[in-house]
Formats: structure tokens, sequence, C-alpha cells
């Protein structure tokens, strides 16, 4: 794993002009990734299922004096692949590019006993944690490898140990998409690489450790802000790596 660079400084104007989209945007990451992008100029694209949520994150940024970000409603479990080629056309008719794309959105299913496992729920968090990123990407290659320099990012963990079912194997398949596309696109202006927070206080993290002694402890999505604002800028030349705080 790596770290960005130590003396990466986010300027408020870092990411102007720059169009990025997020899934999971209402999420802990994502919403505060979102309204983080913003901050620094981006215009966000805010993809979420739950329409009052997004609205209200609209609301958030634009009150905050961010470029007026994009609303994209999309519940990712029950997408198909023509809703995700419907989605990039939009996006290039109505924004005209698309420089970033970061996957913050995922969902922790019901970690059990793979002998005891539920096909649905198994259908359900590769859908959502894997398919979507897949199905997303593959119709936004075309407008992120037209833009001058395109980051894509895809948030990853590593539950070790037995029992986290389809969460675990979900999340070991994106690694091995993004390491496949960077291997691909290697040279290019698309640059792909991959987040690990590890543990940090977020409503899936609570979820899967509800009894944890220091869930109040944990650090908060903020903290991590600087790797998103970093791999979204121009100044990262990285490829194919897995970044941690």
């Amino acid at each position: 794993m790596t770290s960005i660079p130590g003396n990466f400084i986010a300027t408020p104007e870092l990411l102007n002009d720059q169009v990025i989209l997020v899934t999971g945007a209402t999420g802990g990451f994502g919403k505060a990734v979102s309204t983080a992008l913003a901050r620094h100029g981006a215009t966000v694209i805010l993809l979420a299922r739950n329409l009052r949520l997004v609205e209200a994150l609209y609301d958030e940024i634009e009150q905050a004096g961010g470029p007026t970000p994009a609303i994209y409603p999309m519940n990712l479990e029950g997408a198909t692949e023509h809703d995700y080629a419907e989605l990039a056309n939009n996006l290039e008719s109505r924004l005209g590019r698309l420089d970033g794309m970061i996957h913050c959105a995922a969902t922790l299913g019901a970690p059990t006993v793979f002998a005891q496992s539920d096909a649905t729920t198994w259908y359900q968090v590769h859908q959502v944690n894997l398919h979507a990123p897949y199905l997303l990407t593959r119709s936004c290659l075309p407008l992120l490898s037209s833009a001058p320099k395109a980051s894509l990012l895809f948030m990853i963990d590593d539950k070790p140990g037995a029992y986290w079912d389809a969460y675990q194997v979900s999340k070991q398949g994106l690694a091995a998409m993004a390491g496949l596309l960077a291997r691909e696109y290697e040279g290019s202006n698309l640059h792909v690489n991959c987040f690990n927070p590890g543990k940090t206080r977020t409503a899936l993290q609570l979820r899967a450790y509800p009894a944890a002694h220091n869930n109040d402890q944990l650090p908060l999505p903020q903290e991590h802000l600087n790797t998103f604002l970093y791999l979204m800028s121009a100044a990262a030349k990285e490829n194919g790596q897995i970044f941690s705080p």
C-alpha cells in the first residue's frame, strides 16, 4: 500500500472545472467526499438511491458556494446495463465531459458462515459492490478516456478471517477489476487506483462491528479527504496503486 505525498496541499481551486461522479454520494464516505470535491471547485455528480437525501446534499453544496452539482438518483441494486448506458449518454449530452469517478457505494449484506449463506443476499451484495462498478465504469470509459487527465478510484476493503461471505468476495473482486483496468490503461490519460481506508466511523463499519469497544474512537471519513482530493487532482500520477491512510 502507498500514501499520498506528505507535501500535498489541497488549494481551494484544486479541482476547478472538473466533473466528477461519486456513487453512494449520501453515505458516510460519499457525502464527505462530495462536499470536499465541490469545496475545491469540482462539479459533482451525486449518484445515490434516496432522492430526498440527494436533494438535501445538493442544497448543502449550493449553500456552501460550490459549483452547482448534478443529481442522478439510481438504485444500484436494481439498475440494468441499459440504465448505465443511458446515464453515460445523459452525462455526455448535459455536461459534455467526465474527469473522474469515485466508487463509494457499498453494502455489507449479512455476513455469515459460507455454508449457511443466502443466495439472494449474495446476489444483492455483488450487484451493488461489484457488478454496478463494472457496468458504470464500462459505460463511462469513453467519456473518461476523452478527458485530458481522468481519475478512477475504487474503494476497497479487506475483512480478514472468516464469515464475511459476499462482502469479502465482492471487495476482493473489485480490487482485481481495478488492477486489470490499471494495467490496460497504463501510460494513458486514465489513472486507476484503489483506496483502503481501514476502520472508519461509518454506518457500514458500525453494522459490521456493532459491539466493538472503540467505535467512537475511529477516524471519521473527513479525516481521509486529502487522499480523494489528491487522486482526483492533476498532481496525481500514480496508476495501479492501493492507497491507505
